[in-house]
């Protein structure tokens, strides 16, 4: 065992006692105020463990059309944005984004399937996310048609820019996440 992990229960552990061996004139507490420790840290221990798609407030639809050669480019859809490194791919393509509106942040691309030969970089904001979003770090996630994830893509939290970037090696459409 790590020793941060045995200090960690060492004062964990003291705190614990210290809490016990305090003793006041005031009775013991009541089940009400137990009941409301167990499920403060209940609730913590769910929100770090639980993950999905970060729920925003609507932006206005968003699209973009630009066609991408050999030497990469780049194409922005409302906030977010894509970054096609130079031999990613073999020739010009014309590449579509579409920024839907709705409660998550997502980004849809065409033609549907294409493959990069090197991983572009896919930025997407958070900045119209709720709070516990802009706690918890974020990913990018690939998501079906009916927006479930079906995996996370390998993400940097750029928490101050309130955005998260992403390395994307085929399309389809993705959504931020936590």
């Amino acid at each position: 065992m790590s020793r941060t992990r045995i200090l960690s229960r060492v004062f964990l552990l003291g705190a614990f006692a210290l809490v016990a061996s305090c003793s006041t004139d005031r009775p013991a507490p009541l089940a009400p105020e137990a009941d409301l420790i167990g499920d403060v840290l209940g609730t913590t221990t769910s929100l770090l463990s639980t993950t999905g798609l970060l729920k925003c407030s609507p932006m206005p639809r968003a699209e973009a059309s630009q066609t991408i050669g050999s030497g990469g480019g780049f194409i922005s859809v409302g906030p977010h944005s894509l970054y096609i490194p130079a031999g990613a791919l073999s020739s010009p393509t014309t590449i579509t984004a579409v920024a839907p509106t709705g409660s998550i942040n997502q980004v849809q691309f065409q033609p549907e399937g294409l493959t990069f030969a090197k991983p572009a970089t896919l930025t997407m904001s958070y900045a119209n996310c709720n709070l516990l979003g802009k706690l918890l770090p974020k990913r990018i996630a690939y998501i079906d048609n009916n927006n479930s994830i079906l995996y996370y893509l390998l993400s940097l939290d750029l928490l101050s820019l309130k955005r998260v970037q992403g390395r994307v090696d085929h399309f389809s459409a993705y959504a931020v996440a936590w």
